[in-house]
């Protein structure tokens, strides 16, 4: 019987796979057991195979890398999910904490940190950074200061798209859904962030640094 780490690797891109296997491939107790390129086949995956780390993007084609972090974790309770994502710890971090992850890092993240997150997490514990450590402390204290932390994870990501000057079209294509849906989404987001249109969005989302 094998003693080693099993981890399922889910991101959109085979680049961005194959290099995290590369990195995970130093450890001689860590091994990719599975892959998928979306929400629905590492899905599937978990319900035919045992793992013990799930690592996930945030930004997949079928859904968003923090739903699937919640249903991942409501479906098998035991796997401990790690979100590695080209978005800041300031955007997603804290979210992904409440919902149960592991730990959250950056793709440009050293292969000594992936590997350590990687072992903590099968081991039932947290990777945290020290600045995303201070930031859960102010969190847990109350309000974290920040108008988006109102926001759904998919009016989060509608918001973001609005910000990068995305076409209401784009963005109904991008996230898969109807124009009015998207339409909806955004007199819901203006409504909590207090705001009336599309520039002042922009502002706020350059401001705190969301369209890095």
């Amino acid at each position: 019987m094998s003693d080693k780490i099993k981890v399922l690797l889910v991101d959109d891109h085979a680049i961005a796979r194959n290099g995290v296997r590369l990195m995970l491939g130093e450890a001689d107790n860590i091994a990719v057991e599975g892959e998928a390129q979306d929400a629905q086949r590492a899905l599937e995956l978990i319900r035919s195979q045992a793992f013990d780390v799930a690592i996930v993007d945030i930004a997949l084609p079928d859904k968003n890398g923090l739903d699937l972090l919640k249903q991942l974790r409501s479906e098998q309770p035991r796997l401990a999910v790690l979100i590695l994502s080209t978005y800041s710890e300031e955007i997603y971090a804290i979210r992904a904490f409440k919902l149960g992850a592991a730990g959250y890092l950056s793709k440009d993240c050293p292969t000594s940190a992936l590997i350590l997150a990687v072992r903590k997490a099968a081991a039932g514990g947290k990777h945290v950074s020290p600045s995303m450590m201070e930031k859960l402390v102010s969190a847990i204290g109350g309000d974290t200061g920040k108008s988006h932390d109102a926001l759904s994870n998919r009016e989060l990501e509608v918001m973001k798209l609005i910000a990068s000057g995305a076409s209401l079209v784009k963005i109904a294509d991008t996230l898969h859904l109807s124009p009015h849906t998207v339409t909806t989404y955004r007199a819901r987001i203006l409504e909590k962030m207090d705001m009336t249109n599309n520039a002042e969005l922009t502002r706020y989302a350059i401001e705190n640094g969301l369209l890095g």
